[in-house]
């Protein structure tokens, strides 16, 4: 019987504030939609780092003889044959280094045409004016500065570059948006928190006197907050549906169909089904227990009688 009350007294409670139950049901989902689009953000980032920073190379690119005139690293002169020898026995003996791949002259100028092939730039350009360099792969992409250092001003040396400070650039934005979509998720949380307390308080203003006559005849706070707490969590559960809702529809929407982004960037390792699935029990206890826990402190105030 008493189960029966609170269920009933949850539908009234639910009708008689249609409008405001409507707001916190879209407010919720919304936050938590991108709370969980935050969330799935991150795993996607810290996927695509572990994917990428497994494939950048550390580049040494050696002085030739057009770099002797022009560049100031180079004022000796293009690198000779026992210079780069002792650059790649160096190299070859720090043990944040993990390989070593030489790259002639002739080699940059076929991945440079490849590459390049149809710029005005490349018909003009010849094998000689490109660099040799040593491409080497970092048991740690994060070592890079171990190698810039030992090697950076080294006779026949013209520049060590890195490849990972370009990946970091893209990375850097991408989490940018990252903390973006939570700031609006904080604000988004904020204002479902504002609609549940509000709406708690008009429920309980308007059955005021039901609830009074209930502490009257000896009815537990427990038993008379419970129909309110219940109706809070419900709209929030709801909420949190629809918020699962979001984010399976976009996952298949933006990756697999729709824009179909995992054909045309196969080059991403996008997160798979599992991330998204493991964030739905998240998102679900989340929306029934923060609209819960609102309505049970919004509660202290309002029902006594």
């Amino acid at each position: 019987m008493r189960a029966q009350f609170v269920l009933s007294e949850i539908g009234v409670g639910l009708r008689r504030n249609l409008t405001m139950t409507f707001a916190v049901v879209v407010s919720v989902a919304l936050s938590l939609a991108l709370f969980g689009a935050s969330l799935l953000l991150s795993d996607q980032v810290t996927s695509m780092k572990g994917y990428w920073y497994d494939k950048v190379n550390v580049s040494v690119f050696l002085c030739n003889k057009s770099d002797a005139a022009s560049d100031p690293n180079c004022a000796k002169g293009a690198v000779t044959e026992d210079q780069k020898g002792q650059i790649k026995d160096d190299l070859e003996k720090m043990s944040v280094v993990d390989s070593v791949t030489y790259e002639s002259q002739d080699t940059a100028y076929k991945h440079y045409k490849e590459q390049f092939g149809d710029s005005p730039l490349a018909s003009s350009l010849t094998p000689d004016q490109l660099q040799e360099s040593y491409r080497i792969k970092l048991k740690d992409p994060e070592k890079y500065q171990v190698v810039a250092t030992a090697f950076d001003g080294r006779d026949g040396v013209q520049s060590v570059q890195d490849q990972k400070g370009i990946l970091d650039n893209l990375f850097g934005l991408l989490n940018g948006m990252n903390w973006a979509a939570r700031a609006v998720m904080a604000l988004m949380l904020v204002v479902a928190l504002m609609l549940i307390v509000n709406t708690v308080r008009v429920s309980a203003f308007s059955r005021r006197r039901e609830t009074g006559i209930m502490r009257l005849v000896g009815a537990s706070g427990f038993y008379i907050q419970a129909p309110f707490i219940a109706e809070a969590a419900v709209a929030g559960l709801i909420g949190g549906t629809l918020a699962c809702g979001f984010l399976l529809v976009g996952r298949y929407f933006i990756i697999d169909d729709g824009l179909a982004l995992s054909e045309k960037l196969n080059l991403i390792n996008f997160i798979g089904w599992d991330a998204v699935l493991t964030k739905l029990p998240l998102i679900l206890a989340t929306s029934l227990l923060m609209p819960a826990l609102a309505a049970f402190f919004a509660l202290r105030k309002y029902l006594k009688v």
